[in-house]
């Protein structure tokens, strides 16, 4: 093959060892700049010395490294094998000195970064994240003068990190050293001698400043310094620092003041939440599709947003600040929001009904506040809405037969409100519905029968609680969204990553009346059921063992009567029960179930008896089987006592009276032929008696 041509080889997909060579699984294209493109099977990696690009990235090699470099390939430039499961220390790749891109991404390589790196001077892009390695990061990094690229994130490098390993790195594009434990040892007044595109340092030790020379970077599209310790205020110039930036993250640091106007720039996404920024909610571009702020201390009226449209934003979230006022009605100049977070700040009035227009609404998420009024009628538009949360406001007035008109709602929590009325029929088109809380509220009525129409509570399904967003530049980006309070096992707790697996029911603290409804026990999957504090009457469900991983149920402080089914015991997965101050009545079934629970589960029901609590009456005129048990063991131990007794003084009698006569006999010999003479004596005067009784009676 001539020298001239430049060859390309692709092997993504299935690659084994063989004796001879490499094999490729069949089909697999052999891309080169030939004028035809080949289909190759078997090929022999040692006979290509002209391969300018070897390509494995995808692949399932661990040991193959060793025969995949073999030969010197002194024209190799491009060597990717990202996404493998190779291990063990980098390879030496001295032998390559025309390399210009090495891609090892995503393998499980340990140890250090070599230093003969440095050796490879032609190198652009050097890919080593996503692996093992540890140590520090080299200084002969900072001599590759063609170096564009360098990707070291998620490792376990450690160290300073000075101006000394950019010394050289002139032609230095993209720049990422996130998720390691490195610390950034720079001077205030440092120049780069670089123009960045992306910065990416995230959970590397920045601060405690603000970095000074990100200034100079006028070409700066990406800025990611999540976690990066900075306590710094917020500078001026962040707003004018770059035209060209679009995607801006300082999350989770302790920035404080307020945030320069953002409007001028081309920013689209920006992510500010977990900080200290204060004053009023900043001017971002109107081309932005994705603010957030959670978690700071914002404390200004939110009216600003009214004033121009903002035809891109998909996901809003200003929640866990300290916002007053009302929400303005503008909501409609937001078409394609998505995902909208207000909760946990001080807004009140009525939640604004221009909230309808936004048909692409998924997650309304409004709890912590003091809206009042009722739930505005134009929220039925937004029939893509999976997720209301208003839990802990002042609303009023009933809950809205449109609710089940609703279809894809998988999270309604309408908790710690004024809502009164009855709860609608309706509610029960929403079979998708895994967590509903109606709880302290004002509601009396029945319980709705037809809990058999949520056929998500019937299942194992188990939903995640992400959104996924699609970025201006075509890729796809998941976001979680959190839930906020609620009763789990008697006490407040908060959802967040596991939400999609809790499947919950909670109408405890209303007024309502009637039966609990047989269709409850179609909820095969629920985790927790709560009607507690209610009017309820009528008995538990006799077929509640249905419910098969019930984990919590609180049916306290109500007026339910009859006896304790027997099939609760059969709930195996129980760990919570309280049916405390009722008017059952029985013995609370036999079971380690039932009995593992302190007295205070069923305390208040004056005639419920049996363990734990005290015994029924009918037992205690049976002796139990305790005491039964317990006097036989008695009587046992006093039989085996005594014959102990007798044994051991028959023996002693046997022995002095038997040894006691013998050995006088042998002892004394006038004795032992007294003795003799006696017992002939006697054996003669028996032997007459016989012999006149038989003469007597022959006669007779």
């Amino acid at each position: 093959m001539a020298s001239s041509i430049s060859m390309v080889f692709s092997c993504r997909g299935k690659v084994t060892n063989a004796a001879n060579g490499m094999v490729l699984s069949a089909a697999t294209p052999l891309a080169m700049s030939s004028p035809s493109n080949v289909m190759v099977v078997n090929c022999k990696l040692g006979n290509l010395t002209q391969l300018r690009s070897l390509d494995l990235s995808h692949n399932s090699l661990n040991s193959m490294f060793p025969s995949i470099l073999g030969s010197m390939f002194e024209s190799l430039e491009k060597l990717v094998l990202c996404y493998n499961q190779f291990n063990g220390t980098m390879p030496d790749l001295r032998g390559f000195p025309s390399l210009r891109k090495l891609n090892l991404r995503g393998n499980n390589f340990t140890g250090s970064i070599p230093l003969y790196i440095s050796q490879l001077s032609m190198l652009q892009v050097l890919d080593l994240s996503h692996n093992s390695l540890n140590g520090l990061v080299p200084l002969s990094i900072g001599q590759l003068s063609n170096l564009q690229v360098l990707y070291l994130s998620r490792n376990s490098l450690k160290g300073l990190v000075s101006e000394s390993h950019f010394s050289k790195l002139d032609m230095l594009k993209s720049l990422d050293l996130s998720f390691n434990s490195l610390i950034l040892d720079i001077s205030l007044n440092w120049t780069p001698p670089f123009q960045l595109d992306n910065i990416h340092l995230a959970r590397c030790n920045v601060g405690p400043y603000f970095p000074k020379w990100l200034q100079s970077q006028r070409s700066l599209v990406y800025l990611n310094l999540d976690g990066a310790n900075i306590t710094d205020e917020a500078p001026e110039w962040l707003g004018n620092m770059s035209p060209l930036l679009e995607e801006l993250s300082l999350s989770y640091n302790q920035i404080s003041g307020t945030v320069p106007n953002l409007s001028s720039t081309s920013i689209w996404y920006m992510d500010l939440s977990y900080n200290q920024f204060s004053g009023p909610i900043p001017l971002f571009p109107t081309d932005a599709y994705f603010i957030q702020l959670r978690r700071n201390m914002f404390s200004s009226s939110i009216s600003s947003i009214c004033k121009t449209p903002r035809c891109y934003l998909e996901y809003f979230d200003l929640s866990n600040n300290q916002f007053p006022g009302e929400v303005p009605n503008c909501w409609d100049k937001m078409p394609h929001l998505r995902y909208l977070n207000l909760a946990n700040n001080s807004f009140s009035g009525v939640i604004p009904d221009s909230l309808g227009a936004l048909r692409n609404l998924s997650v309304l998420q409004m709890h912590g506040n003091n809206f009042s009024g009722p739930l505005p009628y134009n929220l039925r538009h937004c029939e893509k809405l999976k997720f209301i949360d208003v839990e802990g406001n002042k609303l009023t007035g009933e809950i809205p037969r449109w609710i089940g008109q609703l279809y894809e709602m998988e999270l309604l929590n309408l908790r710690g409100n004024k809502l009164n009325g009855t709860i609608p029929i309706e509610i029960c088109n929403l079979t998708n519905i895994h967590v509903l809380d109606l709880s302290i509220n004002s509601l009396f009525s029945i319980i709705p029968d037809c809990f058999n129409n949520f056929t998500v509570l019937a299942s194992n399904i188990a939903y995640e609680n992400l959104i996924t967003f699609g970025t201006p530049h075509g890729n796809y980006e998941k976001w979680e969204f959190e839930y906020s309070t609620f009763q789990w096992k008697g006490t407040e707790s908060e959802y967040r990553r596991n939400l999609g697996l809790l499947k919950l029911i909670d109408f405890s603290s209303n007024r309502l009346i009637g039966n609990i409804p047989i269709s409850f026990s179609n909820m095969r999957y629920l985790n927790s059921l709560n009607l507690s504090r209610n009017s309820l009457t009528g008995y538990i469900i006799p077929d509640i063992s249905k419910m098969e991983i019930l984990d919590s149920l609180d049916l306290s402080h109500n007026q339910l009567s009859g006896k304790i089914p027997l099939s609760l015991a059969k709930i195996y997965t129980l760990g919570v029960l309280d049916l405390s101050s009722n008017n059952l009545s029985g013995k609370i079934p036999m079971g380690t179930q039932l009995q593992s629970f302190n007295a205070s589960s069923y305390a208040g029901n004056d005639v419920l008896c049996g363990d734990p609590l005290p015994m029924c009456p009918e037992d205690s005129l049976r002796p139990s089987t305790t005491n039964m048990r317990e006097n036989m063991n008695e009587n046992y131990g006093s039989i085996f006592s005594f014959m102990q007794e007798v044994a051991i003084s028959m023996a002693f009698g046997f022995i002095f009276g038997f040894w006691g006569v013998v050995g006088s006999f042998i002892l004394k010999n006038s004795w032992r032929i007294a003795f003799f003479n006696l017992l002939d004596a006697v054996g003669d005067w028996f032997c007459i008696r016989i012999a006149v009784f038989v003469s007597k009676s022959r006669r007779s």
